[in-house]
This record gives C-alpha cells, structure tokens and sequence, in this order.
C-alpha cells in the first residue's frame, strides 16, 4: 500500500459519520505539519486570487442592481426605503443587501463602486470560509486541495454575478459564513460541547433578510443545529431559537405595517408561488447542459465515495470509536449543504427560473459544493482531483452559452446584454448608461417638458416615441421597462415606474400574460398610467380603456391597496397595513382594465 493511502489516526471519518478517530499524533511517515499547512494554504490562495480576478475583470451593474442603488438613495435621502418618494414599495427582494450598501453611502462614497466591490469581497469570503471548513471538517493533515470550490471558480455565472450590483455576492458569502459556523460547532460536539453557539443561530436566523427562499437552508441549519445542541436541553434550544427568529420576526411586523405586504413586492410581481415546472426544467438545462456540470458532479460522487471507504479503513486500525450521538451529528452537518441544494433547486425550477442566465440556481450549485470544497490529496483521491481539474480547466476556457445575448425560452446572458447595448465592457457608474437606446431620451424629455408630465413610451412615426402627458398633480413620472437604468439617470423626485409590478404596485398586484417571460409577465397597459397620473390628454392611448381604468381604481380594494402605500404614515395606517396585510398579500385583480372595473377580484 502506498504511503500516501495509509490511514491517519487523528483523520476524522467524517462523510461516512459512523465512527471518530480520537485526535493523536501523527504517524512517522506523514508529512509534517508546517509542511502540509503550507501547501494548503498556497492552494487555497491560489483558488481565491483566481476567482477574485475574474469577479473583478467581470465587474458591472445589472439593470435590477441599479433598482436596489435607488432605494439606497432614497433611504440615505430621508425618504425611507422606497423606490420612489412618497410610496411605500419594497423594489428589492434582499433586505439585507440594501441596508449593507447604505452604510458605505453613510460616509459619501460611490453606492456603485460599493456595490461592486462589497459584492467581491463577500464572493471571495464565503468560497474562503468554506475552503476552511472542509479544512475542518476532514480534520486532516493531509494536503488539501480545492476540488468543489473549483465549480465556483471555473464559471462564468459566479464571475458575473459576483457584482451586478444585486445580492448573489451576499449569498455566498452568508453560506459560507453560516457553514463554517455550523463546522465549528461540529468540531465543538467532537471536543465533548461547549463554547458558545448563538453566533450560528445570528446568522442562520438573517436567510430570510438576505433572501427569502434561502430560508430552505437556513430551516436545514437549525436541524442539525438541534442536533449538535440538544445536550442544552429544551431550554436552551428555545433561547437559540428565539436568537434566530428575533430579528426576522421583527423586521417582518415592520414590512407588513410599512409596505402592508407579507412579502417582498418582487414576490408577487414575479407570482413566486405559482408553478411552471416547464420552463423551469428549461431554465435548469440551460445553465447544467451549458457547463457540463454532471461532469463535477459525478467526479464529486466518486470522491464522496473513495473518502468513504477511506473512513472506513481508518477506523478498521484503530481502537478508538465514537458514539453513537457523534456520528449521527456529523452525519446531519454533512447532509445540510446537500439537502438544502436539492431543496433550492427544486424551488427555482417550480418557479420557472429566472430570464438571467444561471443567476437564480447559483446558490444551490454553491450549497452542492460546499463538504467537498476541498478534500484531502492521497493517490487513492487523485483521479478525480484531476478529473475536477481537467473539467475546470475546459469550463474557464471554453464553455459559454449558445447565445450572445438573448437566448431561446426568453433567457438572456444579461451582462453580456447590457455591455452591448450601452457599449461599455464594465457599466458601472451612471455615465456608463447613457447610451442606453431608450431610457436616457425618455429621462430628457421629461426633464425638458414645461411642467409635471407622465413620460410614456408610445407609437411614433419612426418607432418608438416618448409621449408626454400633463400631470398637474402630480410629480414627474416616467415608465419604462429598464427602470434600474432609468431611476439611475432620473432624478429621486421623479416616480420611475415599470409595467411588471416590481416598483408599481398597480401593476403589482395585476393578473399576469399567460405563459409570459419569467420575471416580466405583468406587462400592464398603458391605460392604467395614464388613468392614475389625473392628466385630461389620452393621446396614443384608447380613451375607452382609461375610462375602465379609472372605474377600476375607484373600486373599494383597489382604493385600500392604493392608500397603503401613498397614505401619509400613522399609526392607524400602520395599525391597517399590519392586520391586512394577508388580504392585501393575496389581492389581485385582472390586468385588463374592462374586466377588472366590475371590482371582482380575479382567479
């Protein structure tokens, strides 16, 4: 047997979780500590510098990264966070993320630059953090080399998103940060318990503020985290419960009087309880057939395998077992990050996935990897070791989507879009989007109009023109689908709002096109803004559908949705918004206006 494969007494079996070496001294003919130490730390330094190199290269701002910068504005404004003055939206889905970014605003530095770089620095972090967790988690003196942290590394998804101004940086790095945590505490149950553990239960309690359904993990987390506790007893459960729950409790009585919504208004613009498991399946091939991931997975199913069996060995020379309670922890720990993936991916494909290119299951692939992050090197581990390292070299070079910039199924390869259409290899800054093709000429002519105007985009003799309507009581408003682009070239006093409901609650809460794109389905008529805005002109707009609309926003329901949000903010307001919350959550009404003015409430 070679003198690589020989079994490490103070190795913890770790995957097969039935038995636990007892930490003893090494062997004669391992190598020495400092030595192994060393060549895992220049391979993780190695795996981060990579990754940090092509998040940086890769740097931009998403059209939704740009909605998220708004609300910071407004916020650091005095306006509260909201989209738009005076109307109590949520416009973005990670609560977290938009009070992160507010705190570099606080000292006067660029949201954009923060956003960019906070969203590096928290990528970079959470692949490190989970580099060092397996380090822990295998407890092994052995080399460790990065093999799942190089799925992160070698996709373009990662790179992309890793700025973009929205929270997918945030997110791995909350998972990273909540499974090392989660190892600790591992390692704290090997030891015999003790320490303190309501640092994970912090954290795990955040899953909802940094994304809803990141919740599925966070759930996983608090299992296994009874697991490792439970010599705490019930009593000591609840107080690290009531540490998880504090925060998200709180600030949910906060959304439901503020917002007078259970949820983010992104959730119903986007209908995220309903299913479409088709376009999801498409959604799921477009981003596992792009990159050939049954290839990483397969060499990661055999590496489970072979460090199983190595367990195995270990335990068959030595005397010393766990119990029963030890190996039944580190099987629960182990199963977390696996579950969860399953769990996240699953719940993105019932939705439909998403029209950005991978974005949306880049947390479930981050959870897949996470115990195999990096394993221990022997020979019996390096042919998949080297296998991972042959796929990720063939991913970084070569693998891309079919498409350029809009794909079949409505999927776009966004950043790419947005770098042509504005011509600029990394948009970040206001000034990168001024030759946007639509938003920065409807931004002008409502600056130019001679007093408060409604900017809609509408027929021309040419294509599309910008038509303005008079609005005498109300504030400038313009409506446009890029609303990230147009709320960063507009100014805050200007209402920027959009057709698929993420910062107008009109269209919010509208019936959406049967079987339209992920994420853009509500597509409200123009009608609708032009009956809301008070202007007397109808000019490109059908005269007979604003009258509807107009009978449609007198009805009871649709009067309350409006004052929950535009109402000054009292308390009896908040008193309202909070007991309705559930009704409103739940009210929709059809998006044709001569339907929805017989104030029934749609199917």
């Amino acid at each position: 047997m070679d003198a690589s494969d020989q079994p490490e007494p103070n190795e913890v079996a770790t995957i097969s979780a039935t038995v636990e070496v007892q930490p003893a001294g090494p062997p004669p003919s391992a190598p020495p500590l400092r030595r192994t130490t060393t060549w895992t730390a220049v391979g993780y330094a190695a795996v981060l510098a990579g990754f940090a190199a092509m998040v940086w290269h890769r740097r931009w701002m998403s059209d939704d990264g740009l909605i998220v910068l708004r609300t910071v504005r407004q916020l650091l404004a005095g306006a509260g966070p909201v989209f738009n003055q005076g109307e109590r939206v949520e416009a973005n889905t990670s609560t977290l993320w938009t009070y992160l970014l507010a705190l570099p605003g606080l000292t006067g530095a660029s949201l954009n630059w923060s956003a960019v770089v906070l969203g590096l620095v928290c990528s970079v972090a959470g692949v490190g953090l989970a580099l060092d967790a397996a380090r822990r988690l295998f407890a092994s003196e052995r080399w460790m080399v990065p093999f799942g942290a190089l799925v992160v590394v070698a996709l373009p998804p990662f790179w992309d998103f890793g700025t973009s101004g929205l929270e997918t940086g945030l997110i791995v790095g909350w998972l990273g940060l909540t499974w090392w945590l989660l190892v600790r505490r591992l390692e704290a149950h090997r030891a015999g318990g003790g320490g303190r553990a309501w640092p994970v239960a912090l954290v795990l309690g955040l899953a909802p503020l940094v994304r809803p359904d990141l919740a599925l993990f966070g759930l996983a987390v608090a299992v296994a985290l009874v697991v490792l506790e439970r010599r705490r007893g019930w009593r000591g459960i609840a107080a690290l419960a009531a540490v998880a729950a504090a925060l998200p409790l709180a600030y949910e009585v906060f959304r439901a009087g503020y917002y007078g919504l259970l949820v983010p208004g992104t959730a119903l613009a986007k209908e995220a309880s309903t299913s479409r498991w088709r376009q999801g399946y498409h959604y799921l091939r477009d981003l596992t057939d792009t990159y050939w991931l049954a290839v990483p997975v397969l060499l990661g199913l055999v590496a489970a395998v072979l460090l199983v069996l190595r367990a195995r060995r270990s335990t068959a020379t030595t005397a010393a077992t766990t119990t029963t309670a030890t190996a039944t922890a580190t099987a629960v720990v182990v199963a977390v990050p696996w579950v969860s993936s399953a769990l996240l991916a699953a719940y993105v494909t019932r939705v439909g996935g998403d029209f950005m290119h991978g974005r949306m299951l880049l947390p479930a692939l981050f959870c897949l990897v996470l115990p195999l992050a990096a394993v221990p090197f022997s020979r019996r581990t390096a042919v998949p070791v080297l296998g991972m390292v042959a796929w990720a070299a063939v991913s970084f070079l070569a693998l891309r989507p079919a498409y350029d910039t809009l794909g079949p199924n409505w999927i776009a390869n966004e950043r790419l879009y947005y770098v042509v259409i504005v011509d600029r290899p990394n948009p970040v800054v206001a000034e990168d989007f001024v030759d946007h093709p639509v938003a920065p000429e409807g931004v002008a002519a409502l600056a130019g109009a001679p007093g408060p105007s409604l900017a809609l985009p509408g027929p021309g003799p040419d294509g599309l023109r910008w038509w303005l309507f008079p609005t005498p009581d109300r504030p400038d408003t313009i409506t446009w689908l890029n609303l990230g682009v147009t709320g960063e070239l507009a100014p805050l006093d200007a209402r920027v709002l959009d057709g698929v409901g993420l910062t107008h609650p009109l269209a919010t809460h509208a019936t959406s096109v049967p079987d339209g794109r992920i994420g853009h389905d509500k597509d409200l008529p123009p009608e609708w803004f032009v009956a809301d805005s008070g202007t007397t002109e109808t000019g490109f707009v059908d005269p007979a559908g604003i009258e509807a609309a107009r009978a449609a926003l007198a009805c009871p329901a649709t009067q309350e949705l409006l004052a929950s949000y535009r109402d000054p903010l009292t308390l009896d307001r908040f008193v309202r918004n909070l007991t309705g919350a559930v009704e409103r959550t739940a009210y929709r009404y059809d998006r044709d206006p001569r339907v929805a003015a017989e104030c029934l409430p749609a199917d």
